[in-house]
Parts: C-alpha cells; sequence; structure tokens
C-alpha cells in the first residue's frame, strides 16, 4: 500500500517543478516582463489617462502663466532706461545706476520704513486673530448660530476696500457719525483719520474686521479635520475645554498656522495697497506711504521713470523671497513643517 502510493506521488512531485519552470520560461520571453507588474506608461499616456484633472487645472495655469510669468519679461527694464519708441528690448542698458538712484532717494526708505512697520504690526495684532476667532467659533455648539456667525464675520470680504474706506470715513470723519455723537455729547470733535499715531491702527482695525471671518475659514476646516474621538477620550479624562483646546485643537491646526505664517512672512513687502490707496492723505502720508503706494506715485503722479519703477518693484520681490526662505527654513528646522 505505501509503495504504490509513494510511486503514485513520484511523477506527480516531479511533473510540478517542470511544470511550473516551463510555464516561467515561457511567459517571460514573450512579455518581457516580470508577471504581476504593468508595464511601463509614457508621460503623455499618463497625462491622457488624467486629462480630465489636468483640464480643471488648466485656468489656474493659465492665469499665473499670463499674469505671474510673463511679465518677468519686464524685469530687464530695471537695468534699462525705457524708450517708448525703442522699446523694452532696444532700449539702452545702464547696469545698476537705477539701484544707485532708488539707495539715494530718501522717499524710498521712508516708503521701505512704513512698509515693514505696518507689516509686523499686521503680523502681531492680525495674524493671531483670525486663529483665536476660529477656536471661539469652534466651541459654539449650536450650529444654527455657528452658521450664522460664520456668515456674519465672512461678509465683509466681499466689500471692496473703496466701500470700507467709504465707511471708515463716514464713521471717522471730521463730520463723521462718532465726532457728530461727540459734539452732541458737549465734547470736542477729533480728527481721526489725519493723526499719525493713530492711522496705523486704523489700518489694522479695518483689515481685521474685513478678512478676520475670511481668514478662519481655513482654520475651522483645520479643526473639524481633527479626530473627535480625541475629544471624547479627554472628557472621559477629565479635561475641561481650556485644556482640550491647549492639547488637542491647537496641536491640530499648528501646521496650518505654521504653513500661512509662512506665507505671511513672504508677503511682508506687501502691506495692502488697496487699503492704504483709499484710506490715506497728504497728513498722514509720512507714517502710511508704503512701497506699493510709492512706486504708484512714481510712475503715475510725476514724469515716469519706468526702469526706476522696475527697479523698486525687482527690491520688494527678491526681499519677499529672502524673507520667505528664511523663514520657511526655520519653520522646517523647529517644526519640520515647510511649503517646498
Amino acid at each position: 500500500m505505501s509503495s504504490s502510493s509513494l510511486s503514485r506521488r513520484g511523477p506527480s512531485h516531479g511533473r510540478g517543478p517542470s511544470h511550473g519552470r516551463a510555464r516561467s520560461s515561457g511567459r517571460g520571453p514573450s512579455h518581457g516582463t516580470v508577471p504581476g507588474t504593468r508595464p511601463k506608461r509614457s508621460i503623455w499616456q499618463q497625462i491622457w489617462i488624467k486629462r480630465w484633472c489636468y483640464l480643471i487645472i488648466l485656468p489656474g495655469m493659465a492665469y499665473f502663466l499670463l499674469f505671474k510669468y510673463v511679465p518677468m519679461y519686464g524685469i530687464q527694464l530695471a537695468f534699462k532706461e525705457f524708450n517708448i519708441a525703442e522699446g523694452i528690448s532696444a532700449s539702452p542698458w545702464v547696469g545698476w545706476a537705477n539701484f544707485e538712484l532708488l539707495f539715494r532717494d530718501r522717499e524710498f526708505f521712508l516708503a521701505l520704513k512704513n512698509t515693514l512697520i505696518i507689516s509686523y504690526m499686521q503680523l502681531l495684532l492680525f495674524f493671531p486673530f483670525p486663529i483665536v476667532l476660529s477656536i471661539l467659533i469652534n466651541e459654539v455648539k449650536p450650529m444654527r448660530y455657528k452658521r450664522s456667525v460664520q456668515t456674519i464675520l465672512t461678509f465683509p470680504h466681499f466689500l471692496s476696500w473703496v466701500i470700507v474706506a467709504g465707511i471708515m470715513m463716514n464713521i471717522l470723519a471730521n463730520n463723521g457719525a462718532v465726532n457728530n455723537l461727540l459734539a452732541t455729547m458737549g465734547l470736542e470733535k477729533y480728527n481721526f483719520l489725519t493723526d499719525k499715531g493713530l492711522f496705523r491702527y486704523i489700518l489694522v482695525f479695518t483689515l481685521s474686521w474685513k478678512e478676520a471671518g475670511w481668514s478662519c475659514i481655513l482654520y475651522i476646516a483645520a479643526i473639524t479635520g481633527i479626530d473627535p474621538s480625541l475629544y471624547e477620550a479627554a472628557t472621559i479624562d477629565g479635561a475641561n475645554r481650556w485644556h482640550k483646546i491647549l492639547h488637542i485643537t491647537w496641536p491640530g491646526i499648528l501646521p496650518v498656522v505654521l504653513i500661512t505664517l509662512i506665507l505671511r512672512v513672504g508677503s511682508m513687502m506687501d502691506a495692502g495697497f488697496d487699503q492704504v490707496m483709499n484710506l490715506y492723505n497728504n497728513t498722514v502720508l509720512d507714517v502710511a506711504d508704503i512701497l506699493d503706494t510709492y512706486i504708484y506715485r512714481i510712475t503715475f503722479q510725476r514724469m515716469p521713470n519706468y526702469g526706476f519703477s522696475t527697479a523698486v518693484g525687482l527690491f520688494k520681490g527678491l526681499t519677499n523671497c529672502i524673507l520667505l526662505l528664511s523663514v520657511n527654513a526655520v519653520c522646517k528646522k523647529i517644526n519640520g513643517t515647510t511649503i517646498m
């Protein structure tokens, strides 16, 4: 019995490996690929497979290409004396002459100083406000009330700075609502919009009122991505709301906060042209004139010098780039969060 079973098992044992070798050897050369792997597609095949995704991002790519990259052709004006009859390419080169003129201009350094001061004020006073606001909104339990608050806070973002400036002038101007109230109470009127010491705080206040609700949307989205079981476990352990915010909510949104901080520092030289242009006046020019309004004045309110204006813009762009790379490196070293 045992010998017959061994004799029957022997041939089947011999057929298995040889059959498997014949299969693998026959399949390999005919297909030229390892079994279980797909043939490598070309880049154009991959694009065609995901063509609808590329179609969706096409308008955004076209925007950045046309309005961000194509205008870089004009950067060469910073090193030329522009002649409108000859065009950009044929205009004569002047080397660093425009930059030498720039660093001898007292108004440029005043605008640079105002830009840095206003940007740092916005970073210190405005930047934390949407973070705190988003945490407070998250703590609101009634969903209808929460949505109503978000809608009310987000609405000012859709108003242009022309409208916001008109509202502030109707409130703070010499014949505005506040001064009329002071006069009714028998108090002396005050020129809020011409006070040099107050004007920068008015800029921060109007920016906070207009953009805080819109800016907190990103942080609210980050908060909703936190695992609810963490809050449930903290409640079981006896944690109060402050403990949950400090140990769950804040660490959960910290990467988003750092990314927005990197992007904000990377635009420190942009202190808000539309806002300042619509709110400032000649009385507060010494504390409100920023680089963008300075470029506007020397380009459109004087004899135009496009090479000089381009040199100012190039200086501003390079400074923003250096700040962006610096704070990105710092955040990467401290927390590991980076945008590139």
